[in-house]
C-alpha cells in the first residue's frame, strides 16, 4: 500500500512535462512555419508591380496591368480581370523564374 502512495505523490510538475513537450513541438513544427509563410506572402503581395507575370489562386495566368491599394487588373489573352491582391498565388516574371521565360520565348 505504501508503494502506491509514494508513486502518486511524485506526480507534481513531472506529470505535465509530456504535455508541455507536445505543445512545444506543435508550436515549432506547425504554428511557427505557418506564421512565417503568411508573413512572406503578405510581403510578396505588397511588392506587386505593373508588368509582373503572376498566377492567381484560381489558376489564371496573366500580366498585371494596373494596381490599386487592394486590387489589381490582370490581363490574360483577350480579357481583363479585376482581382483582390490576396488572389495572387505566385510570380512568373522572367527575372525571378528564367526557365518560364525561356519556354514562353520558344512558344513565340
Amino acid at each position: 500500500m505504501n508503494l502506491f502512495l509514494q508513486a502518486e505523490s511524485q506526480g507534481g510538475i513531472a506529470g505535465f512535462l509530456p504535455l508541455i513537450a507536445i505543445l512545444a513541438v506543435m508550436y515549432f513544427f506547425f504554428l511557427r512555419p505557418q506564421m512565417k509563410r503568411q508573413k512572406e506572402e503578405t510581403k510578396f503581395r505588397n511588392v506587386l508591380s505593373k508588368g509582373m507575370r503572376v498566377v492567381t489562386t484560381g489558376g489564371v495566368h496573366g500580366k498585371i496591368s494596373d494596381l490599386d491599394e487592394h486590387t489589381f487588373v490582370l490581363e490574360s489573352e483577350n480579357s481583363r480581370l479585376r482581382l483582390e491582391r490576396s488572389a495572387v498565388s505566385k510570380e512568373l516574371t522572367a527575372a525571378r523564374y528564367p526557365e518560364s521565360a525561356k519556354t514562353e520565348e520558344k512558344k513565340k
